[in-house]
């Protein structure tokens, strides 16, 4: 059989929720540029019509008709080559996640999902009906499949099929969401399908932030041997152009392949460079990809500023470091709000911080407001001791003034807890878990300590006696995070053990952590569920976030026999 080059174009752009007329006109933007450097082929992310994951919008009949409504407008402004596009397809039977595959002003195909993930943060089943069969397109002498994201997991899914039918190109459109460690396993899927399919793969992946996920980019087009030819940018929008050798075929379309275009082969352009885009260390991926899920959630909800608590600790400072790399310091406030009990040292700190950010700094001295709520409720104490009720008391008179803050301004607050302390409920309902987003919700703490000495090593902005000071939350004399958790070091191994692995108290003990220990730690998340169930969104960057991804029952009395 014949080879020659085909020019593919991955459109891997950033859509937005419910914009279908903004996603649309900018699938045109991008298929003219495509045409414009004589692409054969340019694909789009999953669902690129009406972005992901749409939820129960899928539920609205009118939205369904909106976004086929643009996709019929896509087509017609398409022009000469193909474009395979993400969109809701509806049958007599039901809906579909579906990829369009238009050319000449028509929708010459329609794929449908055949695997749909029903796991994790994904909730396909609820919505869409699984297809039934690959789908195989000719276009000139280029024969290629299309299959949308889960399809390419699966060692014997619809590829294999579209390539046993002569396809040498098989067209991937994803909606894959980040997590850490997410890009090499993607790349060892893709390429174990390349070389058991022997077709060039080209997969697409969506880019930006939608509410608690995040969707790297780095679309890739490999070899058939497995090779990497091309890589998009993370963590932006980018179009990744290349000229790939695929097997053509002079003639009529085999049986069952849809036949595009008689055009005798792809058209003779001058040869491209294929790029491939650097890989990036943990931290800086984690880094970035808070960066931009920030970025999107305000600039997606009409946001323009946002407000940080800062009290003198790491998490707040690295909220803030973020947020500003992410919208700029003019967009960022911070407030100061000390109690009797934060030291001069947290104080000095937090100005540090602010000076080195450029960010405006408030200072809101909150003892006054303690003290009236202490006389207000001390006839009803009884003369009680003094304990967590009062620490609580401190921090959500700060919650209340954040709150007023951003009525009044309209700015959104950001609050800082970070995931070793939402696991263990070391935060405070309606205090400092009161907010907008909560940006390192999916951090542990140790990852915070890599994080702050990560944005560091490009220009020093959080004082190094910030990152050396042992945590403490200053609601009492002389208070220490370790007071009533384990050293963080410890804590974040038995949580990542517990939350994400699911294992048991004796199988956690048998790393080496006391079981005593364990279960307390156990205890503390099991307890605390109803707490996160009332905290903002965050990021997901570990492999399995609280929220959506992570359902846990509040009522809830099992306990694991092990645990006994």
């Amino acid at each position: 059989m014949k080879r020659e080059n085909v020019r593919i174009a991955i459109a891997q752009i950033n859509c937005t929720v419910g914009d279908l007329e903004g996603n649309a006109n900018k699938i045109i933007a991008f298929s003219h540029r495509a045409a414009g450097i004589g692409a054969d082929i340019i694909s789009f992310p999953e669902l690129a019509i009406c972005g992901y994951p749409p939820e129960d919008l899928l539920l609205k009949p009118q939205f369904i008709s909106d976004n086929l409504e643009q996709l019929k407008r896509i087509a017609r402004n398409t022009g000469d080559m193909v474009a395979v596009v993400g969109f809701v397809d509806r049958t007599k039977d039901g809906l579909y996640n579906a990829a369009a595959v238009i050319h000449g002003g028509r929708i010459a195909g329609v794929y449908h999902k055949m695997f749909l993930p029903n796991y994790g943060v994904f909730d396909e089943a609820r919505y869409f009906r699984q297809g039934t069969a690959p789908r195989v397109f000719k276009y000139g002498g280029c024969i290629f499949g299309v299959t949308i994201c889960e399809d390419i997991w699966y060692k014997n899914g619809p590829a294999l099929s579209e390539a046993a039918s002569g396809a040498g190109l098989i067209i991937n459109i994803n909606a894959s969401p980040y997590c850490r460690g997410k890009l090499s396993l993607r790349r060892r899927i893709v390429s174990s399908q390349a070389k058991a399919t022997g077709a060039v793969i080209s997969y697409n992946n969506l880019v930006g932030g939608q509410d608690e996920l995040v969707f790297d980019g780095r679309s890739m087009i490999v070899l058939p041997g497995g090779k990497v030819a091309a890589m998009g940018g993370a963590f932006c929008e980018d179009f990744l152009v290349a000229d790939v050798p695929v097997t053509v075929v002079a003639g009529k379309a085999a049986r069952g392949v849809v036949n595009i275009s008689m055009r005798n082969e792809p058209r003779r352009k001058a040869p491209l460079i294929h790029n491939k885009a650097a890989v990036m260390g943990e931290a800086e991926e984690v880094y970035n990809a808070l960066m931009l899920g920030l970025r999107d959630y305000v600039n997606k909800n009409g946001f323009k500023k946002v407000v940080i608590g800062l009290s003198g600790g790491i998490d707040s400072a690295l909220v803030a470091a973020i947020a500003v790399d992410a919208l700029g310091c003019e967009n960022v406030t911070g407030i100061a709000m000390p109690s009797r009990y934060t030291s001069a040292a947290s104080k000095d700190d937090a100005a540090r911080l602010a000076k080195n950010l450029g960010i405006a700094l408030k200072e809101i001295p909150i003892d006054s407001l303690f003290s009236a709520y202490l006389a207000v409720l001390k006839p009803h104490f009884d003369e009680l001791p003094q304990d967590i009720t009062e620490e609580n008391l401190q921090a959500r008179i700060r919650g209340n003034i954040m709150m007023a803050l951003s009525n009044k301004f309209g700015w959104l607050v950001l609050t800082t807890g970070n995931k070793s302390e939402m696991s263990v409920g070391y935060a405070t309902l309606y205090g400092d878990m009161a907010g907008g987003f909560a940006l390192i919700k999916d951090v542990p703490k140790m990852l915070v300590y890599a994080l702050s000495k990560y944005r560091n090593a490009r220009g020093e902005v959080i004082p190094a006696s910030i990152i050396r000071k042992a945590p403490t939350a200053e609601l009492r004399p002389g208070q220490k995070d370790t007071d009533s958790l384990p050293p963080y070091r410890v804590l974040d191994e038995i949580l990542r053990a517990y939350v994400e692995g699911d294992e048991c108290a004796r199988d956690i003990s048998a790393r080496g952590f006391a079981i005593k220990t364990v279960k307390k730690v156990q205890a503390m998340v099991d307890r605390s569920e109803y707490k996160r169930r009332q905290s903002p969104p965050g990021i997901k960057i570990t492999e399995r976030a609280f929220g959506k991804d992570r359902r846990m029952p509040i009522t809830n009395r099992y306990r694991s026999a092990n645990e006994n």
